[in-house]
């Protein structure tokens, strides 16, 4: 019901679009957040956005180069990735959760997520 798309190898400094294609469910009504996982690492919450009122949330490491947004029409959330650095490297998901209002940071902890996306690889090569 969510497919992210759009990872690849990239030089730091590149720019990147994820996609997140979602079905089964409209978008009314739901937050969609895009997490990264890195080798070794605990995933990390990188963005959300309201599907109600259209507020965002960022991770503070990713605030100023990542920009997510959403396409209701053709059912996708997108993440723009620019300034890439080698440290960005990681699987990155998108899911969904039935939220109504502005969104809020604790949401990028990624707890109680109704649905999770398979992910895409994103490798910055220095």
């Amino acid at each position: 019901q969510l497919q992210a798309s759009g990872g690849g190898l990239v030089q730091a400094g590149g720019s990147l679009r994820l996609s997140c294609a979602f079905s089964g469910f409209t978008f009314d009504d739901y937050a969609i957040g895009w997490f990264r996982q890195a080798p070794g690492k605990e995933r990390e919450g990188v963005s959300c956005i309201s599907s109600s009122d259209g507020s965002t949330v960022y991770a503070d490491s990713v605030k100023g180069r990542f920009t997510i947004s959403s396409d209701n029409a053709k059912n996708t959330v997108y993440l723009q990735i620019n300034s890439l650095k080698p440290e960005a490297t990681a699987v990155y998901y998108c899911a969904a959760v039935h939220y109504v209002g502005r969104v809020r940071a604790d949401l990028l902890r990624g707890y109680g997520m109704d649905y999770w996306g398979k992910g895409t690889q994103v490798t910055v090569s220095s």
